[in-house]
C-alpha cells in the first residue's frame, strides 16, 4: 500500500514539474516576442528601455502597464526624442488620429474636421467643411460692390457699339494672406455706348 502511495506521489510530482517547465518555456517565448528591440525588459511589464532609434510605447491594461519598442508611434500618439529614451506620447484629444505635439493635431478621426490643430464635429463659424481633406477652411467675405465703371469699348468711352462696364469688391487682408478661396471679386456686363466719338464712327 505504501508503495502505491509513493508511486502516486512521484507521478503527481512529475506532472507538476512537467507543467511548470512547459509554462516557463511559454512565458520565456512570449517574453522574447514582447522584448524585441529592448535593451532592458521585464517579464511582467515588457520593455523598459529601447535601442536609441526606437520609441518606447507604454499602454495600460486595467492597473497593469506594458512597454513595447516600436519604429513609429501608432495612431493617436506622436514621437518625442529624448537624451535617455524616445517615447510615444498620446495626443491629448481622443478625436485626433495623429498629432505634431500633445495639443496640436494634424489629422482627425472620421466624423471630425481639422481646424488650426484642433478637431471639431462641426466647423466653427466663418469656416466651411472640406469633405476631401476633412478640414475647415476659412470662408472669404469680400466687401460691398463698387459702382459700375464707365462703359468702354477697346479702352475708349465713346463710339456707337456695345461696350463693357465692370465693378469690383475688396478682399480682406487676412483672406489674401492665407490664400483663402473667395467668391468673385470682379463682375462685367455689356453696356450701350452713350456717345459718338468726334470724327469717328
Amino acid at each position: 500500500m505504501q508503495w502505491i502511495i509513493f508511486m502516486l506521489l512521484l507521478f503527481i510530482s512529475s506532472m507538476e514539474m512537467l507543467t511548470q517547465n512547459r509554462w516557463k518555456k511559454q512565458a520565456s517565448a512570449g517574453l522574447l516576442e514582447n522584448c524585441t528591440g529592448c535593451v532592458l525588459c521585464s517579464e511582467d511589464n515588457g520593455c523598459i528601455t529601447c535601442h536609441h532609434r526606437l520609441f518606447l510605447l507604454i499602454w495600460r491594461d486595467g492597473i497593469r502597464q506594458y512597454g513595447m519598442c516600436v519604429h513609429t508611434c501608432p495612431p493617436g500618439y506622436f514621437g518625442v526624442r529624448g537624451l535617455e529614451v524616445n517615447r510615444c506620447t498620446k495626443c491629448r484629444s481622443p478625436s485626433c488620429e495623429s498629432c505634431f505635439s500633445r495639443d496640436f493635431c494634424m489629422k482627425c478621426k472620421d466624423k471630425f474636421y481639422l481646424y488650426k490643430g484642433q478637431c471639431f464635429r462641426q466647423c466653427p463659424p466663418g469656416t466651411a467643411a472640406q469633405p476631401g481633406t476633412r478640414e475647415c477652411q476659412e470662408t472669404c467675405e469680400p466687401g460691398p460692390w463698387s459702382e459700375w465703371s464707365a462703359c468702354t469699348h477697346e479702352s475708349r468711352t465713346c463710339g456707337c457699339k456695345w461696350g463693357v462696364e465692370t465693378r469690383v469688391r475688396e478682399v480682406p487682408e487676412a483672406a489674401r494672406e492665407e490664400g483663402t478661396a473667395c467668391p468673385a471679386v470682379l463682375e462685367t456686363r455689356r453696356c450701350r455706348m452713350k456717345k459718338h466719338c468726334p470724327g469717328g464712327e
